[in-house]
Formats: C-alpha cells, sequence, structure tokens
C-alpha cells in the first residue's frame, strides 16, 4: 500500500506524534549531560534536576516583596490580557467579516484599509501603543488585536465570500432581506471557520503578548522570561517556555474540540 493512502489511527496517531519530542528531549539531555560533565556549574543547558529546582521555588514560594506566587501571578496575568485580545479579535472578525462578506459596497469601502492594516507588522506599532495608551494592559490588549484580527477578518469576509451563490439567491427568493441573509445564512457557516482563524491565531497572539510583556511589564509569563535572562537563568527560562507551549496546546486542542463537537458538519464523515 502506499503511503498516501494509508489510514493513521488515533493511537498511531499519538505514537507518531511522540517519537520527535521524544527524541528532541532525549538528544537535549545527553547534550546537557555532556556540558555539565565538563562543567557542573554550566547555566545554558541545565539538567531536568536544576530546572525543577528553580521553577518549585516560583511555583511554591511566596515572593517576599509582593507575597505572590509568582509562577502562578505571571501565568495568570498574561492569560488575562491573552483572553482579553483573543476576545475582541475574534467579536471583531465575526461582525467585521460578515459585513464584508456579504454586502459588496461595504468590502469595496472598508476591504483596502483591512487589508492595508493586516500588512502593517504590529510589532513596530509597539511604541506608538505604548505612547498613546500608557504601559498598562491596554496597549498589550490592543497590540494583540491589532495583530490578529485584521487578518481574521480577511479570512472570514473571504469565506462569506466564496459562498455559493445559489444559497444567496434562494434566501432572496424567499423574502430574505441582507440581514437575514448575513444572519440566517453566512453566520452559521462562518462559525466553523472562525474557530480555525482563532487556532491560527494563537501562536501571533502568543508572540505579540511575550513581545509587549518583554517591553514593559511587572507581572506575565514574557515579562519573567526577559527579567531572568540577564541573570542566564536558562533553569527559569526553559520551563517557562515549556509552560507557554502546554497551555497553547490546550487552547488549540480546546476549540479543534468545540469545533468538532459544535459543528461536525464541517469536518466531513472521517472526524
Amino acid at each position: 500500500m502506499r503511503w498516501v493512502n494509508r489510514q493513521i489511527g488515533p493511537s498511531q496517531r499519538f505514537a507518531l506524534g511522540a517519537v520527535p519530542i521524544a527524541l528532541i528531549v532525549l538528544f537535549y539531555l545527553f547534550m546537557a549531560a555532556q556540558r555539565h560533565a565538563v562543567n557542573p556549574a554550566d547555566k545554558i543547558l541545565p539538567l531536568p534536576g536544576g530546572m525543577v529546582q528553580a521553577v518549585s521555588a516560583l511555583i511554591f514560594q511566596p515572593d517576599p516583596l509582593s507575597g505572590n506566587l509568582l509562577f502562578w501571578a505571571d501565568t495568570l496575568a498574561s492569560l488575562q490580557r491573552l483572553g482579553l485580545g483573543l476576545g475582541i479579535a475574534t467579536l471583531m472578525a465575526l461582525v467585521v467579516g460578515l459585513v464584508l462578506g456579504v454586502l459588496p459596497p461595504m468590502r469595496a469601502t472598508f476591504g483596502p484599509l483591512v487589508t492595508g492594516i493586516a500588512v502593517i507588522p504590529p510589532i513596530a506599532l509597539l511604541p506608538i501603543l505604548f505612547i498613546a495608551l500608557g504601559l498598562g494592559d491596554t496597549a498589550k490588549v490592543a497590540l494583540i488585536v491589532i495583530g490578529i484580527a485584521p487578518v481574521m477578518i480577511r479570512d472570514i469576509a473571504a469565506h462569506v465570500t466564496a459562498l455559493p451563490r445559489e444559497q444567496i439567491i434562494k434566501a432572496q427568493t424567499l423574502g430574505a432581506n441582507s440581514w437575514q441573509i448575513m444572519i440566517r445564512v453566512a453566520l452559521p457557516q462562518a462559525m466553523p471557520r472562525l474557530l480555525q482563524a482563532l487556532r491560527l491565531a494563537l501562536g501571533p497572539a502568543w508572540v505579540f503578548l511575550i513581545s509587549a510583556e518583554a517591553v514593559a511589564s511587572d507581572v506575565g509569563l514574557g515579562y519573567r522570561i526577559f527579567l531572568v535572562r540577564r541573570y542566564l537563568s536558562m533553569d527559569v527560562i526553559i520551563p517557562y517556555v515549556a509552560w507557554i507551549a502546554i497551555l497553547a496546546i490546550i487552547m488549540d486542542v480546546t476549540l479543534a474540540f468545540l469545533s468538532k463537537r459544535m459543528f461536525g458538519w464541517a469536518h466531513g464523515a472521517n472526524h
């Protein structure tokens, strides 16, 4: 049987997916052991025991100045900023994407503006946001929104525009106006695409969040990573990066589950 025709079951997918991850971990452990054999005080590739010890202090020991458990305070602050930014961007993508996709005059008027904003590197706007909105959470959330909302809007608008014209004509034949077509025809078919667009936006959203926290913040996962880098504290940086990856994977898996659960028709019979 040709490889292109082979079907992989859930258990096989899990096993195959675990192989490269295990190889990377084994390679890291090998390199770390080699470096520590030469220099036991090496800080570039810390051993697992050193990482557990360093992160445990942040997880379980209150900070002497603030009294907070820094690991959880950082996680909560970052998730609040990220969640707010994703929520605003998703709502904007749904509303504006539907309007641009269903109404050609609106698409012709505002489509170029959305495209222009989408191609601007969001990081380049960070100094402007800090000057205009201050150094608080507002600027950080705004960076996430500006970074992902235009791309999501373009995706939803293009998806709605590509809906079969026959559906629009049939709805009008039954007496539907533009508003009803938007809500009854376009919206249900745009929702699975919206969740897919949100999944694709998770990576860039984390990048914008970490960048903003690194520049100006006093709490957050990005802030902590860039704070300890000056001490070459890889025993903190690597676990924090791994924790960010775990959070992102959990969010992605949750969105995929919700999409299949709520909109199974959009995933085909094989799902």
